[in-house]
């Protein structure tokens, strides 16, 4: 792969500031709940889910418009914009002191999320298709590592006071805008952008358009089916492992932190050397099979021991969504890379949303010591499911990218 360069970077340190920045406000979810009156846990567990559902919501909508005015005006103004909106939201959530303004802080985080979407568009125009999946892996790292980082750090600031975290998080931000203001320079140049009428503003349009571009409906259904799947964990991994192991909140959070890392390690190390031996297609469909045959060992095991194996499993599936982002790049021209990948967030936002309504209730059906058949793992055998369906879908579609790679 070709020698990094310095907009390449500046990218990757601007995803993992924003991962830290988010990951930083963790921590401290059930105090700034009871501080905003929600006192009671249970409650506190709901209006922060309804937060984050007002997040998620938010990225569907703006994701794929935010995508298109990238891709009209450039990269650089919005990538710098959705900064400057997130440094905002930290802002807010420091000062709030309703529920109603911290609903407010999250919609436009959602909007914010535009950060990740613009900049996937912005790598996209500054690297050969060859090397675009191991690129995205790179981005997924420095998410990773953020994730892990954020929540200690926020730790650590809590301990100066409950909004402390989110001075810190708009600082963080504010202080990247300035810097990418200074150095980072624009990727699109004018004769490749497309121009921006009102039916850019349409996210269901949007998405629809992007289902007619020749070779994007497999990896943009393959891509939401795996964002979904792969959303068990996300939803109820606390749960299971409190209910199969009887972790405690430390060891839940330890697992956590290894699971990041090893995701961190498997992008930066394994993709680009996978990718340039497999090719984006053959690597998505062993990415595959290796996260169904994890998530089906998380539906049966009851050994501890076991996720010594399962756990680097997951991690090497997280393989899946780059490719798949890549796959949908290089059939994608210059002048729709940002609605491309604004499509991608949105769907993975759809797939947040839905996710957790389908995983809860079969959770709470099979982890009932007084139903019929009790097995707690039951969500990650259907996650599994859901995964075994896609593998046709990848198989069964012609290979042309590494070809088309080869020739340049």
């Amino acid at each position: 792969m070709a020698r990094p360069s310095g907009p390449y970077l500046f990218i990757l340190l601007t995803l993992l500031i924003d991962a830290i920045g988010i990951g930083i406000v963790f921590p401290i979810m059930p105090d700034l709940m009871a501080k905003v009156g929600a006192d009671d846990v249970a409650q506190g567990a709901l209006w922060a889910g309804l937060l984050m559902a007002s997040y998620a919501a938010a990225q569907f909508i703006f994701a794929p418009i935010v995508g298109s005015i990238s891709d009209a005006y450039g990269r650089k103004p919005v990538l710098i914009a959705a900064l400057a909106f997130l440094t905002l939201d930290y802002v807010i959530m420091a000062l709030a002191d309703s529920y109603w303004l911290l609903l407010v802080g999250r919609t436009l985080a959602g909007l914010a999320g535009a950060t990740y979407v613009t900049a996937t568009a912005y790598i996209a125009d500054i690297t050969p298709k060859k090397e675009r999946a191991a690129r995205f892996g790179m981005i997924g790292a420095a998410f990773g590592v953020g994730f892990v980082l954020g929540p200690a750090l926020g730790g650590v600031a809590a301990t100066w006071g409950v909004t402390a975290p989110f001075w810190v998080a708009a600082a963080i931000s504010g202080a990247n805008v300035v810097f990418g203001m200074l150095v980072l320079p624009e990727s699109l140049p004018r004769n490749k952008r497309r121009a921006f009428g009102v039916r850019e503003v349409n996210p269901f349009g949007i998405i629809l358009r992007a289902f007619r571009i020749p070779g994007l409906p497999v990896p943009l259904v393959a891509s939401f089916l795996f964002e979904f799947a792969n959303m068990v964990y996300v939803t109820l991994w606390a749960f299971w492992g409190r209910e199969v192991f009887g972790w405690s909140t430390l060891l839940i959070g330890i697992s956590l932190s290894v699971y990041g890392i090893l995701v961190a390690l498997a992008q930066a190390v394994v993709m680009p050397v996978a990718v340039r031996r497999l090719g984006e297609r053959r690597l998505t469909i062993w990415g595959l099979i290796i996260a169904a045959l994890a998530m089906t060992g998380y539906g049966f095991t009851t050994a501890v021991w076991t996720l010594a194996i399962l756990l680097p499993m997951a991690a090497l599936s997280d393989l899946v969504p780059p490719t798949l982002s890549a796959i949908a790049a290089n059939a994608a021209d210059d002048d729709q890379q940002g609605m491309v990948q604004g499509v991608i967030s949105s769907l993975a936002a759809i797939a947040a949303v839905t996710a957790p309504v389908v995983f809860t209730p079969v959770f709470g059906v099979f982890a009932d010591d007084a139903g019929r058949v009790y097995l707690p793992g039951a969500p990650f055998l259907l996650a599994a499911a859901i995964v075994i369906a896609i593998l046709p879908l990848v198989v069964w579609t012609r290979d042309g990218s590494r070809e088309a790679d080869e020739a340049l």
